[in-house]
């Protein structure tokens, strides 16, 4: 137990680390393709930081070999949008709160666009809404409906870069990590220092996840017990750290960005591949888990859409995970 405590511990340090390099290198990323700060926000750094749950799920359910195996596959697609829409957006407004002086700000307002934010929830609300319903149903072609899942993220993608706006050149970056003799490193040094970090990334949230599971052994918890509650904190790690690193930077924007192209994501790819490859018939705590984090959802949706968003708001949100928590070892 020593050893995977250490291991815990080591692992959450490189995923914080990897992750400073990853955001560094993708806001030049997003300069050299001369996206905005919501784009690169909501589509490049999102998709990099998803794919790790993406991975848990592809995994689990093609290549597991037991009914268990491809449950933790379904609750791994149903646990991480839960932590991105509670424990990940307290993070943010956790890190506001604690950042406020340094970034010499009057308030915990955070600066936004809250009009897309909040376009950002609807979306992921209808398809978050239609992925727990066909959970709850059995019908012959219901494998094929993964499809509109895929084709769902590709809109959203299309949308996100289609209404960008063009990155200010008066916008201070950061000088590229890997490269700081460069004053305007090239698209090559941005997307290898991205590259590099995600790798990490993934390396380190594989060993994260390993130890969150033998933890969970330890405790007699079962697998979809862990993959709805311990993995996905692993798992959505990095747009924690993301989150934190921008915020400490004064980019709340590109935090909040990160998170909600994240959801969208993880509420369309890894669920098409449950459909695909699993029956998505839903149990006790998977069906309590689409209802928290629906509300959460709602929550959210609200406070974008008033316009009114700032950092007490923001970590309020993380008692729903808890109340999910309390739950599913209560009642499951």
């Amino acid at each position: 137990m020593l050893l995977t405590l250490l291991l815990f511990l080591l692992s959450t340090a490189a995923i914080y680390f990897a992750c400073a390099y990853f955001v560094n290198g993708i806001e030049w990323l997003g300069r050299r393709l001369n996206l905005g700060a919501t784009a690169v926000g909501s589509v490049l750094a999102a998709f990099g930081t998803a794919l790790p749950e993406s991975a848990v799920t592809f995994m689990a359910v093609i290549f597991g070999n037991t009914p268990e195996q491809k449950e933790l596959g379904v609750g791994a697609a149903m646990g991480g949008p839960l932590v991105l829409a509670t424990l990940a957006y307290a993070a943010v407004g956790f890190a506001m709160i604690l950042n406020r002086k340094r970034l010499a700000r009057d308030s915990h307002q955070a600066q936004v666009d809250h009009l897309r934010m909040s376009r950002d929830q609807a979306a992921f609300l209808l398809v978050f809404v239609v992925k727990v319903t066909l959970g709850l149903v059995a019908f012959a072609f219901k494998p094929w409906l993964g499809v509109l899942f895929l084709l769902a993220y590709a809109i959203y993608v299309w949308q996100e870069i289609r209404d960008a706006e063009t990155a200010p050149d008066e916008e201070v970056l950061e000088p590229l990590r890997m490269r700081p003799d460069l004053a305007e490193p090239s698209l090559g040094w941005a997307a290898l220092q991205s590259a590099l970090a995600l790798v990490v990334i993934g390396f380190a949230a594989h060993v994260f996840v390993d130890q969150l599971e033998t933890i969970g052994s330890a405790l007699q918890w079962s697998p979809q017990l862990v993959a709805l509650l311990l993995s996905p904190v692993a798992t959505e790690l990095p747009e924690i750290m993301n989150a934190l690193i921008w915020v400490r930077q004064g980019k709340e924007r590109l935090a909040l960005a990160n998170i909600s192209g994240a959801m969208m994501m993880q509420a369309t790819v890894p669920s098409a591949l449950g459909i695909f490859f699993t029956s998505w018939h839903f149990d006790g705590p998977l069906l309590a888990s689409g209802i928290i984090t629906s509300l959460a959802i709602l929550f959210l949706w609200h406070m974008f859409r008033r316009g009114a968003t700032n950092g007490v708001a923001l970590s309020a949100v993380s008692s729903l995970y808890a109340v999910f928590a309390l739950l599913i070892v209560v009642y499951f």
